[in-house]
């Protein structure tokens, strides 16, 4: 039996102290204890206090640091996220000595970023520097710390439960020189033995490749895959508060779902195209591609296998989940298309400029319709760009919901989204 590598979301490290009787340790032998990996997200809110609220735009120190002339309201916000890691650790550790060690590795941290940010802004007032250039490794600093914390956190709780726990810090703090993924994951784990001890891993790894370039706040999900990929694990797992399970149980309620047993990675890209994310379709391709199934369980019904995700085929056909996302439509009109090449390739070329996700599209002789995950204020830029490219053209947009079916036929290589618009 090899190790698994084991994932658990901010919401779910909120309850972490309930998780270390359930999940961590619960009634476990003590050979059952091992040959786990857990990667930890930040705990609940701390990202958001970091860079900007996910929902609300409400900016933290990230985005108060780069749009701010003065030192005060982005320090001031870096206090606020001292105050609410510390915060946090209080409702988890309960030993005098945790504690202290905690307090002191926040203190650390932050007095650590708020100096780099500083020196930096000092530095970028020579007219030979531009803040900008720096931008991306400041948000990735920030969103280190949060990752860095819990996981911090998370091991001194589990030593003091008498778990033989290693904290291992992807994040690079102070560390000379870049290095790939790959590098910073197999260097990490040089010398850990999963079966004698169990490593904590940080969500946020930092490497060349930039992972907040390409997937922002999802680079937890990328890290996970990857480690489960390079140290041959047995399965990778994610901890979720809910089931993975027919609808949205927040929605309709836990009596009217049902689990989903078995499905595979189709279903799941199907279920990201939708904004149901069970994980990025990235980090799926990395699991799907290194022959590691995917298990989703619910983290606080230990006792239920959860949701297994390969690349098999359904036994029979069937619709699985219903879910739904508020989208706006793009229609391009234009009597003269039919026949015309580039219409296509000139609108998808402006949706990549303006980073707008396509859902859905749909064409017949004359017009083009997509499906769009995107802001109205957005919308209205790129029917500009669609108008000046396409001046003879009738180009509508307005709102509407796609209410998903996500169905498995009995070949893997058929499953598909049946899509309804209202």
């Amino acid at each position: 039996m090899t190790h698994t590598v084991e994932k658990i979301g901010g919401t779910s490290m909120s309850r972490l102290a309930e998780l270390r009787d359930t999940l961590f340790i619960g009634d476990r032998a003590t050979s059952e204890v091992y040959n786990r990996v857990f990667v930890v997200s930040a705990f609940a809110g701390i990202t958001n206090l970091l860079l900007e609220h996910k929902k609300s735009g409400e900016p933290g120190v990230y985005a108060l640091f780069a749009n701010d002339d003065s030192n005060h309201k982005w320090q001031d916000a870096l206090d606020r996220v001292a105050e609410a890691m510390k915060a946090a650790q209080s409702e988890i550790l309960t030993h005098k000595g945790d504690i202290q060690q905690a307090d002191l590795f926040v203190d650390e941290r932050i007095l650590g970023a708020r100096n780099c940010l500083i020196d930096l802004q000092r530095l970028c007032s020579y007219g030979h520097f531009r803040l900008p250039e720096h931008m991306g490794h400041i948000r990735e600093l920030l969103s280190g710390l949060g990752e860095a914390h819990s996981a911090f956190v998370t091991t001194l709780m589990l030593q003091r439960a008498g778990v033989e726990a290693r904290f291992v810090d992807l994040s690079g703090w102070r560390d000379e020189g870049d290095v790939c993924l790959k590098k910073r994951i197999t260097s990490a784990f040089d010398g850990i033995d999963p079966a004698t001890e169990m490593p904590i891993v940080t969500g946020y790894a930092q490497c060349v490749e930039g992972l907040m370039n390409e997937f922002d706040r999802g680079y937890s999900e990328v890290t996970f895959s990857h480690l489960a990929a390079l140290t041959g694990a047995r399965e990778a797992i994610i901890h979720k508060e809910f089931h993975l399970s027919s609808a949205d149980p927040k929605l309709v309620g836990e009596g009217a779902v049902r689990k989903l047993g078995r499905t595979n990675y189709d279903v799941a890209d199907q279920l990201s195209n939708m904004g149901m994310e069970a994980i990025h379709p990235k980090a799926a391709k990395t699991l799907r591609q290194a022959g590691v199934p995917l298990r989703v369980t619910n983290a606080f019904d230990p006792g239920d296998p959860g949701t297994l995700i390969d690349d098999q085929p359904a036994d029979t056909a069937a619709a699985e989940i219903v879910t739904g996302l508020d989208i706006v439509t793009l229609e391009v009109f234009e009597q003269d298309m039919v026949g015309v090449k580039g219409y296509d390739a000139g609108i998808l070329e402006i949706l990549k400029r303006h980073n707008v996700r396509i859902v859905s599209k749909t064409s017949n002789a004359n017009t083009i319709t997509h499906y769009l995950d995107a802001s109205l204020k957005t919308m209205r830029r790129v029917e500009r760009d669609i108008a000046k490219l396409f001046p003879a053209a009738e180009i509508t947009s307005r709102r509407l919901a796609v209410n998903g079916r996500v169905k498995v036929s009995q070949r893997a290589a058929q499953n598909v989204a049946t899509l309804g618009l209202g």
